[in-house]
């Protein structure tokens, strides 16, 4: 609260001094935050973590009661908390934003088995676990039942913001076992807040005489679903008609998640779940900008000034130097129960559900992840008076060691090399088997290519079944991702991609063909293609010459390639094409492709050359009913012809599959022509 001091001849105003000491905290706290979150992400760490740590240094643990007390005076700290509040709320609100049912689609079956586990495990022991503890580490207002209740829920928490941006920092959102884990952390979620929301009824259900008004939090949950949901389907069209996210709209959203959190509040069921739930019911579908940009508005600053305030708050009641011996034993069995209940409740739920051993054990440590939710969940067992100061301490530590734990365990469990094999199987499955051909095409986001998909479409003519893949992946910004950069930015540009492709999309859908777009962010494009290709095993593979990812890919596939120059646009129908023959596989390569391209356009073929195997080749086409013509150049032909330093006019450089075995073309077995497009 500030102090004020009354002006001699005016009205009362705050004290400078405590306004400038205020901000002066604060500037104190993001910068100690930022840094301390940066050391932790350069050590593998998830920078939340740091941040924690940080609240926690500032706070008596490091600094010791009397310095913390100096440099966060007592009188300072009902403003900060305020702060730190208002904090929650905005977090928990982007918590529930982020968090989408279709993560679930598919998966209900593993994700209902692996929650329930997860969370019915670790419950059953800390209830246990509440009956051991001494009565001296409850808080003033913990009777037995919502205390141990209280432990229980605590025990069963999963961090689903951390866990979905340890899975995003590693790729793993793009494997089976991601996709599974965002599943289970979203059903988890899900049924621990419900339990949590439960508990936290039952506990402070008997303030003020008051205690009746819990029961109306489940009407007020379906009305919010029932009613309201539906209703907030304005904000979305609003947003269309306007094209941006207007003040109006945001007020509205701000309105909303305001009245909710103090509805909840009034109802005994703390302000934090009323934020959630208003984030969970706001629109999702058709509605990804709009989502994108109220996070864009909303997350930075909750999220780099607000909850290091929080972290601050709490640190000051954690006081590490103040736990004796007698808490040792306590502190382990905490360790215990969290880390054993909530591994071994995953890994039995995912047994059960038929996933593999590796899998269930990855999903059994990624479930861990407690974090910032454990934290808040921590505060407001404080708050109620669940916990006394000594076990607080020892739960901020558990949540510590078990949201740091967590990255060094999962590759151990779960190594780069298998998350590649296993990213590159997953987009194999999403392309289907149906294919027998297929064509990669590597795309470039900012680029037309339009001239590759025609020249994929000329590659596979006579193919069965024929398919082209369409690779748009973007570099990854070499960073981690932390609290603050939102898992919807992410999303948002990979959506960004997959619109930019869809010309393609259509294009390959006029020809003939079908085209399916791969657009993702990636840490190692080069690494990623090679795997794709080797996943997809496709005919050929043709990218831009100029660019030097494609071009490397290219080089490494184990198949014929095409190399295509800058200025290829569009082939249209009717162009003719002209192969610059040279005598190696590589211009026989281009010969077979020129064919092929020239039936699929309907055009005249030349090939030029010289020499005697030139002379064999040329009679061994026109044996097998391959009619040459003569293409006049100012009829701007494709022209075609060996990978490797040549004629700069060359638009499509060839180059036959590693290690080929050379061809005698007396005796060549070119692809069979379609009745319907003669070669």
């Amino acid at each position: 609260m500030l102090a004020l001091t009354s002006a001699p001849s005016g009205p009362m105003v705050p004290a400078l001094f405590d306004i400038t000491l205020i901000l002066a905290q604060l500037a104190l706290i993001i910068v100690v935050a930022r840094l301390a979150g940066k050391a932790a992400g350069r050590v593998g760490v998830p920078p939340v973590v740091g941040e924690i740590a940080a609240g926690v240094l500032l706070g008596p643990s490091l600094l010791g009661m009397e310095l913390s007390g100096k440099i966060f005076p007592a009188d300072t700290r009902p403003f900060l908390s305020l702060l730190a509040s208002i904090g929650l709320v905005l977090f928990m609100f982007v918590v529930g934003l982020e968090l989408d049912v279709k993560l679930v689609k598919g998966r209900g079956r593993v994700a209902g088995s692996v929650s329930i586990a997860s969370i019915l495990l670790p419950f059953t022991l800390g209830v246990g676990l509440a009956s051991l503890l001494s009565d001296e580490l409850r808080g003033p207002d913990g009777d037995f039942w919502p205390f141990a209740l209280f432990m229980g829920a605590a025990m069963s928490i999963t961090a689903f913001p951390v866990l979905a941006r340890i899975l995003t920092d590693r790729r793993m959102h793009r494997t089976e076992t991601g996709g599974l884990a965002l599943a289970c952390a979203a059903t988890d979620d899900v049924l621990a807040w419900t339990l949590l929301a439960v508990v936290i009824g039952i506990a402070g259900g008997e303030d003020d005489g008051r205690g009746w008004v819990v029961f109306l939090a489940v009407p007020f949950a379906l009305l919010a679903l029932f009613v309201i949901r539906p209703a907030l389907t304005v904000l979305t069209r609003l947003y269309l008609r306007a094209g941006e996210l207007t003040p109006t709209i945001l007020s509205i959203v701000l309105v909303g998640l305001l009245l909710f959190a103090a509805a909840t509040e009034y109802l005994h069921v703390h302000y934090i779940f009323g934020a959630f739930l208003f984030g969970a019911i706001m629109p999702h579908e058709q509605a990804a900008a709009l989502r994108h940009e109220i996070l864009v508005r909303l997350e930075q600053i909750s999220v780099l000034l607000l909850l290091p305030v929080f972290f601050l708050i709490s640190g000051l009641k954690v006081d590490i130097q103040g736990l004796g011996v007698e808490n040792l034993l306590p502190l382990v069995a905490i360790l215990a129960v969290a880390i054993v209940g909530k591994y071994v409740g995953a890994y039995l739920g995912a047994r059960s559900a038929g996933v593999p051993h590796w899998q269930a054990n990855a999903l059994g440590i990624l479930m861990n992840t407690r974090g910032l939710t454990e934290l808040i969940i921590l505060n407001v067992g404080l708050e109620l008076g669940l916990l006394s100061q000594d076990l607080f301490t020892m739960m901020v530590i558990m949540a510590l060691v078990t949201t740091v734990m967590t990255g060094p365990l999962l590759r151990l469990a779960y190594p780069d090399r298998r998350v590649a094999r296993d990213i590159a199987e997953a987009e194999r499955v999403a392309l289907g088997v149906e294919a027998r051909d297929r064509v990669l095409v590597v795309a470039i986001a900012d680029r037309d290519s339009t001239g590759l998909v025609d020249l994929a479409v000329g590659l596979l003519r006579g193919g069965m079944t024929p398919e082209i893949v369409v690779a748009a992946l973007e570099p990854q910004v070499n960073r981690r991702l932390e609290m603050g950069s939102g898992l919807t930015d992410e999303l948002a540009e990979m959506a960004a991609a997959m619109e930019r492709q869809q010309t393609l999309v259509r294009h390959g859908e006029q020809l003939g063909v079908p085209v399916r777009v791969i657009a993702n962010p990636s840490a190692d494009v080069a690494a990623d293609l090679l795997a794709l290709a080797a996943v997809i095993a496709p005919q050929y593979v043709v990218a831009w010459a100029s660019d030097e990812l494609g071009s490397a890919v290219a080089h490494a596939a184990e198949c014929p390639v095409a190399l295509v120059a800058d200025h290829v646009g569009a082939i249209a129908p009717g162009t003719p094409v002209v192969v610059l023959w040279s005598a190696d596989v590589h211009g026989d390569t281009a010969v077979r492709q020129g064919i092929r391209l020239a039936g699929s356009l309907g055009s005249t073929l030349e090939v030029r050359g010289s020499g005697r195997r030139y002379d064999a080749m040329v009679a061994a086409l026109a044996e097998r009913g391959v009619d040459l013509g003569t293409v006049d150049d100012a009829d701007l032909p494709v022209r075609l012809g060996a990978l490797g330093p040549g004629d700069d006019a060359v638009d499509v450089r060839v180059r036959a599959e590693l290690d080929p075995t050379p061809v005698t073309w007396t005796t060549v077995d070119l692809a069979q022509p379609t009745p319907s497009q003669p070669a």
